[in-house]
């Protein structure tokens, strides 16, 4: 009965006992330098050991592994604490491990995690199992020595990739101190250049507060003048109009002498002069009947001739003096109102030229320019234009 105890006690029992979970100091012997050794790392053991004997060890970590592994053939405050920090590290590992229920499902679930790589948790949950066998038991053992021969492998391979990333590591490092020194030079530079610039936008900005104060002051002045002089609005627009009326008449009397130097001179008359005779009336044009004429330019002494030759003919006549003194903004409604156009070129801007000759072509509406600005010119404009709306009609 005592041997059955003593077997049980040392983790040696073939065939799993009961549903409780094996301790560390149940297992086997072997399992517990792979299970220390993969489960937890030496730092943590270290720590762990100081802790439970109390004070700090002055032995290796070899030494410190192979002591928790003696350790943990019994129970002992070192397996205690082995066996605590096993459960807390991998908890979640054994909750799962918890579904198995033969050992069957145990091996299986084992088998997954060496495939997946994650063998630490899986090979402590799988030893702890109550479904698990001696033999599965020998199965995880090689299985993580075979592990473990794979992982010294690609360490060693991890290490040479770590020696050749250090030695490009110290090319970059150098690399990156030139760069450094370039870019703070390249930052010095630019300092200096921000400070210049920072200098030439305060001299600007000292300039044109000192050139708004000059307008502000001279905006008061002005309008001290104007207040000093009533009426000064007034007066501009008079001076405006004189300068316009100025300017027309100069175009009058340069006009008036080339008409005196074109008209040939008359024969010297021996009898005395007749009274002057009144010039027969002009024939009116035919078929302006509800027809507006607008007349563009022109005399202003003429204006009433215009309008009863017009009018004569039966025809609305509408008068607009080419932007001498009537607005330019009216000449397009009256455009738009007039059935004939006469614009009288001698007498009219240029501007009211343009506009009226696009309104007409843009339009299709009849114009008829007449050079000289006359009745008898516009008399025969209005024959014309009469003749040409009679074909339309």
């Amino acid at each position: 009965m005592c041997d059955k105890e003593a077997l049980h006690e040392s983790g040696l029992s073939s065939a799993p006992q009961g549903s409780r979970r094996r301790r560390v100091w149940e297992l086997s012997h072997t399992c517990h330098c792979p299970l220390i050794g993969v489960g937890l790392p030496l730092g943590v053991l270290r720590k762990l050991v100081e802790k439970v004997t109390g004070g700090q060890l002055m032995h290796d970590d070899y030494e410190v592994h192979v002591g928790a592994v003696g350790d943990c053939l019994l129970r002992t405050p070192v397996a205690e604490a082995v066996q605590k920090e096993l459960e807390r590290r991998y908890a979640v590992c054994v909750q799962r491990f918890r579904a198995a229920r033969t050992t069957a499902e145990v091996g299986a679930m084992w088998n997954a995690a060496v495939a997946g790589g994650d063998v630490a948790g899986a090979f402590w949950a799988g030893l702890s199992h109550p479904r698990c066998s001696a033999e599965l038991e020998e199965k995880m053992c090689r299985d993580i020595h075979m592990v473990q021969h794979q992982a010294g492998a690609c360490a060693r391979a991890d290490i040479n990739q770590f020696n050749t990333l250090a030695t490009g590591h110290a090319r970059l490092e150098r690399e990156l101190s030139r760069l450094q020194q370039r870019c703070q030079a390249l930052a010095q530079d630019k300092a200096e250049q921000a400070e210049r610039h920072e200098q030439l936008l305060m001299q600007a900005r000292a300039v044109a507060i000192g050139k708004d104060t000059e307008i502000h002051a001279l905006r008061t002045q002005l309008a001290q003048l104007e207040a000093a002089v009533p009426e000064l609005e007034s007066r501009k627009r008079l001076a405006n109009r004189v300068a316009q009326l100025e300017a027309r008449e100069q175009a009058l009397r340069a006009q008036l002498a080339e008409l005196k130097a074109a008209r040939p001179a008359p024969p010297p008359v021996k009898e005395e002069a007749a009274p002057a005779t009144v010039p027969a009336p002009v024939e009116a044009p035919v078929r302006l009947v509800n027809r507006s004429v607008l007349c563009v330019g022109g005399r202003n002494g003429a204006v009433p001739g215009y309008r009863s030759l017009v009018e004569r003919a039966g025809g609305q006549f509408a008068h607009h003096d080419g932007g001498l003194e009537d607005s330019s903004s009216q000449l397009d409604a009256s455009l738009a109102a007039a059935d004939l156009v006469i614009c009288q070129t001698g007498c009219i801007s240029h501007a009211a030229y343009w506009r009226v000759k696009d309104h007409c072509k843009r339009t299709g509406k009849r114009c008829v320019f007449i050079d000289n600005p006359s009745v008898s010119s516009l008399a025969r404009g209005l024959n014309e234009a009469g003749s040409a709306l009679a074909v339309q009609s």
